[in-house]
């Protein structure tokens, strides 16, 4: 397992050890010495969800508040996404700065996303399933986010303005400066 900090404070590109031959392949998505060794983390998911979408469905960006504030494993198992993380922690750094990765059932690599960000990802091949775990369980009243296109935030989601497909719910959510923004634990 290789670990790579990205620009935002906490936040982690996780590199498996891929092990292929001519029957297929195998890797280790998840181990928590190591991954606690290689980031001095102590996490412990709770939580596992899958989500099936088509090219050019975008999901997020999206977050939950206060004692339900989650941190997330993300990968791809099939298919490929721009995945998008945000720091909305006021204390923090890199605090409104962004960062993205492409994740893919080939490059086999995971994002790790820390409580107190937004997430989000924009589908770039039919057919993906998008796995991630959390540290904490899912909160209906707790759930918010920032809107997709926010000018501040300025992401690029490599989908045309013409093809992406969003939710009401993600299409209502507030833009990032009328956010009220919560502290990570």
């Amino acid at each position: 397992m290789k670990i790579i900090e990205t620009n935002l404070e906490g936040c982690f590109i996780i590199e498996p050890q891929v092990f292929g031959d001519e029957r297929g392949y195998f890797f280790e998505s998840f181990n928590k010495e190591k991954f606690k060794k290689l980031t001095t983390l102590e996490i412990e998911f709770v939580q596992d969800n899958e989500a099936f979408s088509n090219k050019g469905i975008l999901r997020g960006l999206h977050f939950q508040k206060g004692e339900y504030a989650q941190a997330k494993l993300v990968r791809v198992v099939k298919g490929k996404v721009l995945d998008v993380a945000v720091d909305l922690r006021p204390k923090s750094k890199t605090f409104g700065k962004h960062f993205s990765v492409i994740l893919s059932e080939e490059n086999k690599k995971q994002l790790f996303v820390p409580r107190g960000f937004a997430h989000g990802y924009s589908v770039l091949e039919d057919n993906t399933i998008f796995s991630y775990k959390c540290d904490n369980y899912y909160n209906p009243e707790a759930e918010d986010g920032v809107i997709y296109n926010d000018k501040d935030l300025n992401i690029d989601w490599k989908l045309s303005v013409e093809n992406i497909i969003i939710s009401k719910k993600d299409g209502d959510l507030p833009k990032y400066k009328k956010q009220i923004f919560f502290r990570s634990k």
